[in-house]
């Protein structure tokens, strides 16, 4: 397959060039400046030079290509429905350039947070709050299917990790353990953070592209719950620094997100794709020391 791939350089996108690349696929990767191009060249990929707003460039790539991954998003939360409106419109603009064809189109999201149970690839995504937005474009990919298009959600959890990893909510939980002296949990660090490694998560964005139903909702989980304390906990060791109790508030957005219990499953993606993560979990791969370099 010839495969279009947005947010081909970013921390996931990085991961899934190779993946697609070493499976036997062609990659076509969107590039917003010559150092992503230069990156995406090195990999062996192709490129194809514009930005998430360029939508005749949206269309183009996928109109040529025999599949699109759209892993592109603003990670700027200050701008948030800002973010979530270029997403709409890059996922029409797919859409419209697919439709008919039974092509895949497969876009990424988050998973819910469903209270006192487990997340599974059948629960809605959420339609309030800063999460409502990415959950509205993903059902309106998924509505495509209507109209001749393979979609597929894949879904990424709180964190997706691994070697390399600079921008994802790990490394920011550890800048601000730095910067505050201490390692900090909410509560009696109870709550569970779904995760996932970056390797894993790029193998089922490859399986989805090559035979993902028409409308699936898939779940890249390998940790379905890790709880705040136990990673705090090796956060403090790693650097030296005490683990304590705090309030949400003190770490900000962070806060809120160390105080929600949001485990989910995959057990319906193992299911149905035969997906299974074979690299570290959250804990073993934070103990092998590469976020504390």
């Amino acid at each position: 397959m010839k495969v279009f791939v947005t947010g081909a350089s970013g921390w996931i996108g990085s991961a899934v060039v190779p993946e697609l690349l070493n499976a036997g696929h062609q990659v076509v990767g969107l590039a917003r400046s010559e150092r992503s191009a230069d990156q995406l060249r090195s990999a062996g990929a192709q490129v194809l030079r514009g930005d998430i707003e360029d939508l005749d460039v949206l269309s183009a790539g996928a109109t040529e290509a025999d599949g699109v991954i759209h892993l592109a998003y603003s990670q700027d939360f200050t701008q948030i429905e800002a973010a979530v409106r270029m997403d709409a419109n890059a996922i029409e603009a797919f859409g419209s350039a697919l439709e008919g064809t039974g092509k895949p189109l497969v876009i990424t999201s988050g998973t819910p947070a469903v209270a006192g149970s487990l997340a599974t690839e059948s629960d809605a995504p959420p339609s309030i709050g800063p999460a409502a937005g990415r959950g509205i474009n993903a059902r309106a990919a998924l509505a495509l299917a209507d109209r001749g298009v393979r979609s597929a959600v894949v879904r990424i959890p709180r964190s997706a990790h691994g070697d390399g990893d600079r921008s994802g909510l790990i490394p920011r939980v550890i800048g601000i353990a730095r910067e505050k002296g201490f390692s900090g949990f909410v509560g009696e660090g109870t709550s569970r953070w779904p995760a996932v490694h970056v390797l894993d998560a790029a193998t089922l964005f490859r399986l989805a592209v090559e035979r993902a139903p028409a409308g699936s909702v898939l779940h890249a989980v390998g940790d379905e719950g890790v709880p705040v304390r136990d990673f705090a906990t090796l956060i403090g060791h790693h650097l030296g620094l005490p683990v304590t109790s705090v309030e949400a508030e003190e770490f900000g957005f962070i806060g809120a997100l160390l105080a929600i219990d949001q485990p989910a499953s995959s057990a319906l993606t193992r299911e149905l794709l035969g997906w299974e993560p074979t690299h570290p979990g959250l804990i073993a791969d934070l103990d092998e020391g590469h976020y504390f370099n």
